[in-house]
């Protein structure tokens, strides 16, 4: 059965696609807010392996479309703040106690965040919440999440098509053994 070659190939069509630019900026823009996944790397390795002359550029359009996500997090997290303290719902001591502790450590919090698979999401609407400076803010989510979509660009330009090869050949022995190690995880965990 390859239904995760399938999978993959439907993906590296979409890639294709006269869309795929839009399918990336909106991607980029919901997942940096409020689309629990996929992250924006599922369609630019694809789009980057079969253009890699525009690599950078569809990295160029993850970064800018992900800070502007990330920009409407930030402003959903202000609202959750007036939301939550409207209604009683926090007490004020410990959103403060919050706010000085993410005056200290949100720059570092957001970057980590940006760039690793911890979701940006759940930073962006932090920072937001905790009314952290705004400037910095932008300039760590352009930094964090730039470097992590050049770096996907710059290993898809040079090792994406050996990956493409290697992939095609053992990408649903790969997707089944993932479904194993996933069900003897949950099992093990209850």
């Amino acid at each position: 059965m390859d239904f995760f070659s399938q999978i993959y190939l439907r993906v590296l069509d979409w890639a294709e696609s006269r869309y795929a630019i839009y399918y990336l900026s909106v991607v980029s823009f919901l997942e940096s807010s409020v689309l629990p996944y996929p992250p924006p790397d599922v369609l630019l390795a694809p789009m980057a392996l079969k253009r890699l002359d525009k690599a950078y550029y569809f990295a160029f359009i993850c970064t800018i479309f992900s800070t502007l996500g990330g920009l409407a997090g930030y402003f959903l997290g202000e609202v959750l703040l007036q939301f939550l303290l409207g209604y009683d719902l926090v007490k004020p001591e410990s959103i403060e106690l919050v706010k000085k502790w993410f005056n200290n450590y949100g720059f570092w919090v957001v970057g980590v965040a940006a760039f690793s698979p911890i979701p940006y999401k759940l930073a962006t609407i932090t920072a937001g919440t905790m009314s952290m400076a705004l400037l910095p803010f932008i300039i760590i989510s352009l930094i964090a999440r730039g470097a992590r979509y050049y770096l996907v660009a710059a290993l898809v330009r040079a090792y994406g098509e050996q990956c493409d090869k290697w992939l095609q050949k053992y990408i649903d022995r790969l997707g089944y053994i993932l479904i194993v190690v996933v069900a003897i995880s949950a099992w093990y965990a209850s």
